[in-house]
């Protein structure tokens, strides 16, 4: 879930407020989480149910979240020069066009 939201493993610490280390061992099942650590990953990751956290039930928010990795290579795309902008959205829009077919 938290590479679907699109959060680093630093990332999702800083957000709980615990250390990258800690958030690795929890994902390879080292570490078996206290219920107040799942409620604090649920908050972060915004799922309504601790349930959704643990894949008991599907998530209601999935699809609805924007993935952050593809919004900040938006926001690096807006920083380019407009020239180089033009050239890779062209290059994306072949990309689509490809897949389409």
């Amino acid at each position: 879930m938290r590479k679907e939201r699109g959060y680093t493993q630093v990332e999702l610490a800083e957000k709980i407020g615990i250390t990258q280390v800690l958030v690795s061992d929890y994902e390879r099942a080292g570490l078996r989480p206290h219920y107040e650590m799942i409620i604090r990953f649920a908050k972060a990751l915004g799922v309504t149910t601790t349930d959704e956290l643990l894949g008991l039930k599907p998530s209601k928010n999935e699809g609805n979240k924007p993935n952050l990795r593809i919004f900040r290579r938006m926001k690096k795309i807006e920083e380019l020069p407009l020239t180089q902008q033009k050239i890779l959205l062209k290059t994306i829009d072949t990309f689509f066009k490809a897949a389409e077919k």
